[in-house]
C-alpha cells in the first residue's frame, strides 16, 4: 500500500502527497502516479502537475457534485484517487517506466561568458574546469519538476562532486538559455531572468516558447543530457 493523502488546495483542485522532501526515487514514483492518473481519465480532471513529492490534481467540481452524497465533490474525487493510487505498484511501474524513458540531449556552451560560474564551481569541486564539464555533460538527469518560471525545469541527478550552494548575492538579469547549479540541482533558465544561481554554461535551445506546442521544450518526467558544444556550434544551432 502506498503511503499518500491528500491535502487541499481551495475547493477545484487536490493535492496528492506521496512523500516529503527531495529524492530521486520519490521523484520517480510521483511520475508513475502523474502517468497513472492521466491515464485513468477520470472525469472533470483538467490537469495534472508534478512537483517532487506531489502531486497537484485540478478539477470542475460541477462534475463531481452529486445532491444524493453527504461528500464534498473534493472529498468524492479525493477517495477515486487514492484507492487509484493505492491499487498500483508505483515500485515496479517506476521500474518499467524508466527503462522506456526517450533522452532529450542538450548542446551547451560551457565556460566563457555564458558560463561566468563555471571557475567558482571548480574550486568548490577541487577540480579543473574541464573535469567540471566532464563530469556535468556524464550524467543522466530527470525533470523532476517545471517551476520558478515556465518552462524552467529542476533536474535530479547531479554528481555529489558538482553540488554547489547558490550565490551570495543573486544576478538581477540572467540570460535566457542560462545552464546552472543551485545545490544538488541544476536547471536552465527558460528566459532572462533574476537568479542565484551559480551559471556554468549556456545552451542555444529555446526552453518555453509560447507558440509552440507544447509551449515548454521539457516536460515532467523526462530524462536528460548534456553535450558539451564549442562557440561555433552554438553559434550555428541558435541561427
Amino acid at each position: 500500500m502506498n503511503d499518500s493523502r491528500i491535502e487541499w488546495l481551495g475547493d477545484r483542485a487536490l493535492l496528492l502527497r506521496l512523500g516529503s522532501g527531495i529524492d530521486a526515487t520519490l521523484n520517480a514514483r510521483t511520475h508513475v502516479a502523474a502517468h497513472a492518473l492521466r491515464a485513468a481519465n477520470l472525469p472533470g480532471v483538467v490537469d495534472i502537475v508534478p512537483a517532487y513529492a506531489s502531486l497537484a490534481v485540478h478539477y470542475d467540481p460541477l462534475v463531481w457534485h452529486d445532491i444524493e452524497s453527504e461528500l464534498l465533490p473534493g472529498e468524492r474525487l479525493a477517495e477515486r484517487v487514492l484507492a487509484l493510487i493505492d491499487s498500483i505498484d508505483l515500485v515496479g511501474k517506476r521500474d518499467a517506466a524508466e527503462s522506456k524513458q526517450r533522452i532529450v540531449e542538450i548542446p551547451v556552451c560551457y565556460g566563457g561568458d555564458g558560463g561566468p560560474d563555471l571557475a567558482d564551481v571548480a574550486r568548490l569541486a577541487k577540480l579543473d574546469e574541464r573535469e567540471v564539464i566532464a563530469r556535468h555533460s556524464a550524467g543522466s538527469y530527470r525533470v523532476a519538476m517545471l517551476g520558478f518560471a515556465p518552462g524552467f525545469p529542476y533536474l535530479l541527478g547531479l554528481d555529489r562532486s558538482l553540488h554547489a550552494p547558490r550565490r551570495a548575492n543573486p544576478r538581477t538579469r540572467v540570460p535566457a538559455g542560462s545552464v546552472a547549479i543551485g545545490g544538488a540541482q541544476t536547471g536552465i533558465y527558460p528566459r532572462e531572468l533574476p537568479g542565484g544561481w551559480q551559471i556554468i554554461g549556456r545552451t542555444p535551445l529555446a526552453l518555453f516558447d509560447a507558440a509552440r506546442d507544447p509551449p515548454a521544450l521539457l516536460a515532467p518526467g523526462q530524462h536528460v543530457r548534456f553535450r558539451a558544444i564549442d562557440a561555433d556550434e552554438f553559434a550555428r544551432l541558435r541561427s
